[in-house]
């Protein structure tokens, strides 16, 4: 009874997309049909469906393919707003729709299962690089560890504690081990690469244990396959540590096949590790590029025009979450 009698009415914001310049319209969510029809929709704007023809086998295994999709991310991500995120915008962008198509095949039926949901940038570490015009560098990579850390502040400082102890090996025996007055291993890996006694290059990356992959990937990237600074944070990344290998979602599908035909257990991930930065340098020249990428809302930023009087020395300071 008291639930009846709390029971009220909500006005939603309906939900609505254009499709082939029609502007369809139908209710949001708990209401998760009006979502699902505009991801049915949305996944079909990438194919000829006036071509397939109404009826023919291409046109019915097309529908049933994006049915089965909608149904997987309907059990996955889909309920009551007021009691967890719906990632509307996410199923309904272009993005994920083209990532969902390239797993229906047109000339077999096959198993879909629900879309990884994007990740956030974690909320408890953070990278930064910095380089100034006197070749001062810094690559620094700060965390507490879990979100809030140990959720513990110090009195009167604003300082939270960490709760890196997590990070230690529980069993004993171990290098790793708990112990007194032991430090913990770190994942961390701000970098700094030179050639010939000059800076080439500086970067690093949240991520936790993937933090040290990433960032190795992105030096092969500029080393060995002569990307700039900025394709290589930006370029797909991998990651395992022995059991799943995780590719991000631009890695092509023939790519993933031949992976698993060589007996790895492929699993697509929407991120591997964060958003990676860094700074570039070129010795000829002289000029510094920075670069951040996709995985999180950090930017490139350039200050210049010197010190805004004598005597007073031009500092600055960054910090991305």
């Amino acid at each position: 009874m008291d639930d009846l009698r709390q029971y009220k009415t909500i006005r939603r914001q309906p939900l609505s997309i254009t499709y082939r310049g029609y502007d369809v319209i139908l209710p949001s969510p708990p209401c998760a049909g009006g979502l699902h029809i505009l991801q049915i929709l949305r996944l079909l704007e990438g194919y000829d469906v006036a071509e397939l023809g109404f009826g023919t086998a291409d046109g019915i295994h097309l529908l049933a393919e994006c049915f089965k999709i909608a149904f997987a991310d309907r059990s996955a991500h889909v309920g009551d707003p007021a009691s967890g995120d719906v990632p509307v915008a996410w199923l309904l962008s272009e993005p994920y729709a083209a990532a969902r198509r390239a797993t229906i095949r047109m000339d077999k039926a096959a198993p879909q299962a629900a879309g990884v949901k994007p990740s956030n940038e974690s909320g408890d570490t953070t990278h930064v690089t910095v380089a100034d015009r006197d070749g001062n560098i810094a690559a620094l990579t700060q965390t507490i560890n879990h979100t809030f850390g140990s959720k513990v502040m110090v009195p009167g400082t604003g300082v939270l504690l960490n709760n890196c102890m997590a990070l230690f090996d529980p069993h004993p025996g171990h290098p790793n081990s708990v112990g007194p007055g032991k430090r913990t291993v770190s994942s961390m890996s701000p970098a700094i690469v030179l050639k010939d006694g000059q800076p080439i290059m500086a970067l690093g990356t949240p991520g936790g244990v993937r933090i040290f992959p990433s960032v190795a990937q992105a030096i092969v990237n500029v080393i060995d396959h002569g990307m700039s600074l900025q394709q290589a944070v930006e370029a797909p990344r991998v990651w395992t540590q022995g059991q799943a290998l995780e590719v991000e979602q631009a890695i092509p599908n023939p790519v993933r096949h031949e992976l698993a035909n060589r007996g790895h257990e492929v699993q697509e991930v929407t991120t591997v590790a964060g958003g990676m930065n860094g700074v570039a340098f070129d010795p000829q020249s002289g000029p510094m590029h920075g670069a951040a990428c996709w995985r999180a809302d950090g930017s490139p930023a350039a200050l210049g025009g010197g010190p805004a009087r004598s005597g007073i020395r031009f500092q600055s300071t960054a910090n991305r979450r």
